[in-house]
């Protein structure tokens, strides 16, 4: 589950200080837009039985503010008392209750396998590339806010893999925050809307796009 901008920045949405790398201005960009079909959303996956995986960063953020919380919500206890599976192949101490290392993207595939509940991700920008060429998400549920952000981390970032995805589920809130759940489909087919014959003129935009690549 991914929160982004209409560019696809994922980069901080939660406050200023959570993540201002690149120097991002933007910091806390998705409180202001949340709606009825954002918290929704949020309860629905947060209230089932789960499990996170979460980049060494991500936990980093995670670890310095869920533990700390007084209240006893939902969203708080569930996070505290879930498993936290942390990618990363740094010897940091991961101190955060119910936190374990995941040394490896084979590591990963083992516990995808097991029996346990659902691995939800959340933040980590830097994995999905690395998860989607691996075959191991099944499914994204992208919120996305009416915003363009125009930089910052982006979801589907540099070595994504190409591939077609099925709408499974679609709802847009009051404030214009759209909830978009894909499933894995398979690789692109391509066609062609062109003309069948190929005129000269045609064919002259094509030798001229060939000399310059």
């Amino acid at each position: 589950m991914a929160f982004l901008s209409m560019d696809g920045v994922m980069q901080a949405p939660g406050g200023p200080n959570e993540d201002p790398t690149g120097g991002f201005a933007f910091g806390g960009w998705l409180p202001a837009v949340g709606d009825e079909a954002l918290n929704n959303q949020i309860m629905t996956y947060f209230l089932q039985p789960f499990d996170l995986l979460l980049g060494r960063k991500t936990w980093e953020i995670f670890a310095a503010h869920w533990p700390f919380m007084t209240d006893d919500g939902p969203i708080t206890t569930t996070f505290r008392d879930c498993r936290k599976y942390v990618l990363t192949r740094s010897d940091m101490a991961l101190d955060w209750q119910g936190s374990e290392r995941v040394a490896d993207l084979d590591a990963l595939a083992k516990i995808k396998q097991g029996d346990g509940p659902d691995l939800i991700i959340q933040g980590s920008s830097t994995l999905y590339p690395q998860l989607l060429e691996r075959g191991l998400i099944d499914r994204l549920v992208l919120l996305t806010a009416p915003l363009v952000l125009g930089a910052g981390k982006r979801l589907f970032g540099e070595g994504t893999p190409a591939g077609t995805w099925t709408l499974a589920e679609h709802r847009v809130g009051s404030a214009g925050m759209a909830i978009g759940t894909y499933d894995l489909a398979g690789p692109i087919e391509t066609g062609s809307f062109a003309v069948p014959e190929l005129n000269a003129r045609e064919a002259a935009r094509r030798e001229k796009m060939r000399r310059e690549g």
